[in-house]
């Protein structure tokens, strides 16, 4: 039975035609058999090399591409990446573009929305706070919403990268995904539909997904953690869920610290950088969440670069 959502495969093959002259096809990384000690064959989905460091221009891009942008612009909440995004899509495209983030988005990530040209408020302790306060302002201004992960071109433009990832990596057994608000496991679930299994990893301080399966619907979790500025949405979409339902094999939850130990080891191992977000997948995989069969194929997204390099460097132990 189909789930009840409007994002389709074919609604992920226009999103892939509508973006194609905006988005990069991002490489992947198979390593050799063995790696990180696992007796599995890992292949690196380098989402993390995608305009302004994250997997989050796919969607943006869709969107505002099926729209008619008002001459007040753009406008989204964000911990950061998808805020980069919209700013990077509205610059390409000629709009104006309104970011809210909440005070705990990186620095970098403030830093590199105010280069791209966007307005940005800082307000809020949680992505839910900041939420609220840009849905006012969009009522106020009438700027076109784009939703970090709750809208169906933003589902249908993350959906890509399953789509991508399928043609490069024929054959996987399954592919770890992070999961925040869940529009990037939402739009791959949409694409995959069951064919690979697709297993969410989420931080132990923000197990969004993992409450809203055992509760059956979205419910709200506390937010904390280290990865919190790209994996702290407070509940899923209402969007991505049914399709969650039907096509997330499981969830694994992750500690701060598996975390912490996954971004070292992409930096020793592969010389990859990735924010604490980006680092997730691979850290179930390390930490024991998630425990491959022998041989088995794994595909692992990292999703996420916008991170202070030296931080990573000086935890890997450089100088």
């Amino acid at each position: 039975m189909e789930p009840p959502t409007a994002v389709t495969r074919d609604a992920i093959e226009a999103a892939a035609a509508r973006t194609a002259a905006h988005v990069r096809v991002t490489p992947l990384l198979a390593l050799e058999p063995g790696a990180f000690g696992l007796d599995a064959r890992l292949t690196l989905k380098l989402e993390a090399l995608q305009h302004t460091g994250s997997f989050k221009p796919r969607g943006a891009f869709n969107r505002i591409l099926s729209a008619t942008i008002p001459a007040t612009g753009v406008i989204a909440a964000s911990g950061g990446n998808h805020g980069m995004a919209v700013a990077h899509a509205a610059r390409v495209l000629g709009h104006r573009a309104e970011i809210f983030v909440p005070e705990i988005a990186s620095p970098v990530k403030i830093d590199r929305l105010r280069r791209d040209g966007a307005h940005v408020t800082v307000g809020g302790a949680t992505y839910a706070e900041a939420l609220q306060a840009s849905a006012a302002r969009a009522e106020a201004t009438g700027a076109l919403v784009v939703h970090a992960y709750d809208q169906p071109e933003v589902l249908a433009g993350q959906g890509t990268v399953a789509r991508e990832l399928e043609r490069q990596a024929p054959g996987l057994d399954a592919v770890l995904v992070a999961v925040g608000g869940g529009g990037l496991i939402g739009g791959m679930a949409a694409w995959l539909r069951g064919s690979v299994r697709l297993v969410g990893v989420e931080p132990e301080g923000a197990p969004t997904l993992a409450r809203a399966l055992e509760a059956g619907k979205p419910v709200d979790v506390g937010v904390a953690g280290v990865a919190a500025d790209s994996l702290g949405a407070r509940r899923v979409g209402a969007l991505m869920f049914p399709l969650a339902q039907q096509f997330v094999e499981r969830v694994a939850l992750v500690s701060d610290e598996a975390i912490r130990g996954a971004q070292r080891a992409l930096w020793d191992a592969v010389r990859v950088v990735a924010e604490p977000g980006g680092a997730a997948a691979l850290a179930a995989l390390l930490s024991g969440a998630y425990r491959p069969r022998a041989g088995e194929r794994v595909g692992v997204l990292v999703c996420g670069a916008n991170t202070d390099p030296g931080a990573v460097y000086s935890a890997a132990g450089k100088e």
